[in-house]
């Protein structure tokens, strides 16, 4: 690099010596060639070297979750640089995803771009996204591996490159759990991001017009019209009703020719909602009935193209195979050699360290509590990434504040109070105008539940508050107001 640093200096120095110049020109500008020169490349491996002590320290955000996202929102970059690291340049609002599937939402409503909620990563000198997977965690060095995105095969090659760290948080959250049944992979469609909710819409309009072409057999209307959701969760229950409203009230006045054709199904291996309350449990058993919903309680075996093979033998045909069972460790959290806690999930302690290596922390799905912690595993849930997220964003203030910013510095601070986690309570939506609240702390507490009208209403006002930007508000509120007017958009783009 010393030939590119030579030619910087020739340039400014040839600028300063022009004759309408009375004095040398210095370059002060942050993004200038100078600056980055902070970027590393040659023989090695490009990227981001090691901060000296005329920058700020470096924090990296491994993903761009409820976690992740809650702690960019909360670090102070005044004492940190922050650079995140995605496969997505967004953060999907996932208790409102299932209503962009059938139209109630458009899909840049659930969906919030990373710049608008750390803006230093679109200002700052120091700080960034990279659009990038990470490959490998190199704790001795506190440097992370990362591979670009790239979309097909008429794009770019990935480009490999480096990160140094001076604290890193791995929040790259989980995958949706198959238990290795065949075919799921293949024929399935997850509900986790905007992308898939994409996917669903599309296929659940293909199928409809293709069932209205002539010559198709009755047979093959039923099955192309058949709507399969396993997995009896919050997810799976509140895209079921969804897909019952769409069905009710959007499908019969636009397509009458299949209106008795189209049907969904809910397959559940245990109780449907198993973390509510037994009250609210049986509603929503009674309500999804009543709106169309078939209730199966089974296993599933194996996934085929057309049809799905239940453990007693049931072949359930299928057009539209939906599948939430909950979520597991992605392969990047099993490939890193740090202690796992119970499930296969990174281990932490009470402050959300990795205990065997300096500078560590994870949160949100991919973590959970090491058994020595004598902590039970937190539950996959939104509200408990970002309360993590919330209180590592401080941790990390005070720390930075008394100068443990940098890598290695904080190895024997105190880091205050541990991170405890209360629960506020589950809502769910069941369709119809009606869904769930449970205010309970636990399984067996004691606490207020409602269902009906009245939760519904609590469910929308509460979800439209929990909403990031005001903007986004902006476009749930409308989206609900068109909908409520106008109908879904039934348009496959």
């Amino acid at each position: 690099m010393s030939w590119f640093k030579s030619l910087i200096s020739i340039s400014v120095l040839k600028q300063s010596l022009k004759p309408n110049n009375k004095t040398p020109v210095a370059i002060t500008n942050p993004y200038s060639l100078t600056h980055l020169l902070k970027f590393s490349t040659g023989t090695e491996e490009a990227g981001l070297g090691p901060t000296t002590g005329g920058e700020k320290p470096r924090v990296v955000v491994l993903g761009s979750g409820w976690a992740g996202c809650r702690l960019l929102k909360g670090i102070d970059t005044k004492i940190y640089d922050v650079v995140c690291v995605s496969p997505r340049n967004h953060m999907v609002f996932t208790p409102l995803l299932a209503s962009t599937c059938v139209g109630t939402l458009e899909f840049r409503s659930v969906a919030e771009p990373i710049g608008r909620i750390q803006p230093a990563i679109s200002t700052e000198p120091g700080s960034y996204f990279f659009l990038a997977n990470c490959t490998g965690v190199d704790a001795s060095e506190h440097v992370v591996h990362c591979r670009t995105v790239t979309d097909g095969q008429d794009t770019l090659d990935p480009r490999n490159f480096i990160i140094s760290y001076d604290k890193l948080i791995i929040a790259a959250g989980a995958q949706a759990s198959t238990f290795a049944i065949k075919g799921v992979t293949e024929h399935a469609i997850f509900l986790r991001e905007v992308h898939h909710a994409q996917e669903i819409r599309r296929k659940l309009l293909l199928n409809l017009m293709l069932s209205d072409v002539p010559g198709v057999s009755d047979e093959e209307k039923r099955r192309l019209l058949h709507c399969v959701v396993v997995g009896g969760g919050p997810t799976g229950v509140e895209f079921s009703g969804e897909l019952s409203d769409f069905i009710t009230k959007d499908v019969h006045q636009r397509y009458s020719h299949v209106k008795d054709y189209i049907h969904v199904t809910l397959i559940e291996a245990n109780e449907i909602l198993s973390s509510f309350d037994d009250r609210l449990r049986q509603y929503a058993t009674k309500q999804l009935t009543k709106s169309g919903v078939r209730l199966v309680r089974g296993i599933v075996k194996d996934v085929q193209p057309q049809k799905i093979i239940l453990t007693d033998g049931t072949d359930v045909p299928y057009g539209l195979l939906v599948w939430s069972t909950g979520v597991g460790p992605s392969p990047f959290v099993n490939a890193l050699e740090f202690p796992k806690a119970p499930g296969g999930r990174l281990g932490v302690d009470e402050w959300l360290r990795v205990p065997s290596v300096q500078d560590v922390f994870s949160i949100g799905d991919c973590s959970g509590f090491l058994e020595s912690t004598g902590r039970s595993t937190l539950p996959a849930l939104a509200q408990v990434a970002e309360r993590q997220g919330k209180y590592l964003a401080n941790q990390l203030n005070k720390i930075g504040k008394v100068g443990g910013g940098r890598a290695n510095s904080a190895k024997d601070m105190d880091l205050g109070t541990p991170f405890v986690y209360r629960h506020l309570g589950s809502m769910a939506t069941i369709g119809r105008y009606k869904a769930l609240v449970d205010l309970r702390q636990s399984k067996d507490g004691k606490g207020l539940s409602l269902a009906g009208f009245g939760s519904w209403f609590i469910w929308r006002s509460a979800y439209l508050t929990r909403v990031v930007s005001w903007r986004n508000r902006f476009y749930v509120a409308i989206n609900w107001a068109t909908t409520f007017i106008f109908g879904r958009d039934i348009s496959r783009i």
